[in-house]
């Protein structure tokens, strides 16, 4: 296995997770029930369900399943599909196939930690940031003049973790188009569209624009349902597809077969499901919005452009890091501070946190938070 470091985020989570009364930071949705689940099931689906065998599953992914995750994508079949347990294990072995010694990447900044770590274990790797003073706009330039002759990956993530940020779709059509000029593959996280608070700003699917493009998903987080723990990467380069299923056979071999069927079910009402998010979403935003407008002296509060995480900045001289670490060890309400976010590429702003914005009820977490804020003036 490639020696990674350990991954802050996770290390994190591990010792607060569980045990924070209040977890204001979670970066999916609210999820459901397996009953919740199957009453959207078509009586074909909860059949199959009900009497599944417990056997292995192909590697490739459940063909049912793939085909719901290609009617999804407006250029791309079944065929174009791989499923894997979760995002981050298609992640890592999308950059094991894609990258090796020798080799040269780009990451977009601020990032989920693997976009960086896993490239950075493989090859040299240049940080392009998202601009903090400009509403967290890429360049385009600077992604450009990062790219060298052995540039092999480009690799982005919109709507963005943890800032929320999505960029225009024409200047995401315009970075597609330059990697494909270059003959570099665009590696498009996009676990969270679907979220976007403005519809219109749905930015075009990567695997859509060009078929040497990757894009990546999962049903954790638009959906807001992790525990089923699938993803897939959907990609039109059938030679890669390949190389990418057999790489897979040294990590998870097949996928969870319950999960699969789960993950079909969820697909086919996506509609409903995402529907049914993004009204939690915008029934919490004026919650938030109401307690960052009475701390303004403390926070600087933007809402995200879409998903469901927001990166808010604290402007109290003790620091983001002593305002999380005391706020969960003596009030329960679990953040997370820009240490988890920092970058062995770029710099990136030491003064913001992450708050989660999908979860049900959030106003006892709040209110718990407000009034530790308040015992301190």
């Amino acid at each position: 296995m490639t020696r990674l470091p350990d991954f802050r985020l996770e290390t994190y989570f591990s010792r607060w997770e569980f045990t924070a009364r209040h977890h204001l930071t979670a970066s999916d949705v609210q999820s459901m029930t397996l009953s919740e689940l199957l009453a959207l099931a078509e009586d074909k689906d909860r059949d199959t369900f009900e009497n599944l065998s417990l056997g292995y599953t192909e590697t490739f992914g459940d063909p049912a399943l793939r085909e719901v995750i290609a009617q999804t994508y407006e250029h791309a079949d079944a065929d174009d599909v791989l499923c894997f347990a979760g995002a981050e294990e298609a992640l890592y072995v999308a950059m094991n196939v894609l990258l090796d010694a020798g080799d040269h990447a780009v990451v977009v900044t601020p990032n989920y930690q693997a976009a960086e770590t896993v490239p950075l274990a493989l090859c040299e790797v240049t940080g392009v940031a998202l601009d903090p003073d400009r509403d967290w706009a890429l360049d385009l330039d600077k992604v450009a003049a990062a790219i060298r002759p052995n540039t092999r990956v480009v690799s982005v993530n919109f709507p963005n973790n943890p800032t929320g940020k999505v960029i225009d779709a024409a200047d995401f059509i315009a970075l597609a188009r330059l990697c494909d000029e270059r003959g570099i593959h665009l590696f498009s996280d996009e676990v969270y569209r679907g979220l976007e608070r403005d519809p219109a700003r749905t930015l075009p699917q990567a695997a859509d624009l060009s078929e040497r493009a990757l894009s990546l998903n999962v049903t954790s987080k638009s959906l807001g349902l992790p525990g089923l723990r699938i993803g897939w990467i959907t990609c039109r380069d059938r030679e890669l597809r390949s190389r990418l299923e057999r790489a897979k056979h040294y990590t998870t071999i097949c996928n969870s077969a319950p999960s699969e069927v789960l993950a079909r079910i969820a697909l086919k009402a996506r509609e409903t499901i995402l529907a049914r998010n993004g009204a939690l979403i915008e029934a919490n935003l004026p919650v938030f919005e109401a307690f960052f407008a009475e701390f303004a002296d403390d926070f600087e509060w933007q809402a995200p452009d879409g998903g469901c995480v927001a990166y808010p900045r604290y402007l109290g001289a003790d620091g983001v890091e002593d305002l999380c670490t005391r706020l969960v060890a003596e009030a329960g309400v679990l953040l997370l501070p820009a240490s988890i976010y920092r970058s062995e590429l770029t710099a990136t702003p030491a003064d913001r946190f992450r708050i989660g914005i999908g979860r049900r009820n959030p106003e006892e977490g709040l209110a718990v938070f407000a009034e530790w804020l308040r015992a301190r003036r």
